[in-house]
């Protein structure tokens, strides 16, 4: 069993039923169910998928993306004073951006196995606390 973060881009996919990328991300999840790993986020993913629903003023839609990444489903990481540590570390490397810097710095709080993104230039970094950071191009699960 692993712990596997998914950055937010993933979850906006499958909530999203992206085109491209939809079903590639239900097979990774499919998969993550078979062999009983964990999934997780921070909560500043659940900040940006809801953003969107709110500014069109999609209440139910926010409804759903709550209820869908909510406990049991999804572990909601905190970004706590140890992240707040991590973030200062990560940011040392400028080409990290902000939101990136906390999303990451959670996974590490966390100890994550996997960080799963398609963001191709987080996919080259390695920080620690996370064991391995990955595209979804890879065939890592």
């Amino acid at each position: 069993m692993s712990l596997v973060f998914w950055d937010t881009n993933l979850f906006i996919y499958w909530m999203e039923d992206h085109p491209r990328h939809a079903e590639r991300v239900g097979e990774i999840r499919r998969r993550m169910t078979a062999r009983g790993d964990r999934l997780c986020t921070s909560a500043l993913t659940i900040g940006e998928i809801l953003a969107g629903p709110f500014l069109r003023g999609q209440a139910e839609l926010a409804r759903q993306y709550k209820a869908l990444l909510a406990p049991p489903q999804v572990e909601i990481l905190p970004f706590d004073t140890g992240a707040a540590e991590r973030y200062a570390r990560i940011r040392c490397d400028r080409t990290v951006a902000p939101a990136d810097a906390i999303q990451l710095a959670c996974a590490a709080q966390a100890g994550v196995d996997l960080f799963l993104t398609n963001d191709h230039r987080l996919s080259r970094k390695s920080v620690a606390g996370i064991q391995f950071i990955a595209g979804l191009d890879v065939n890592v699960l």
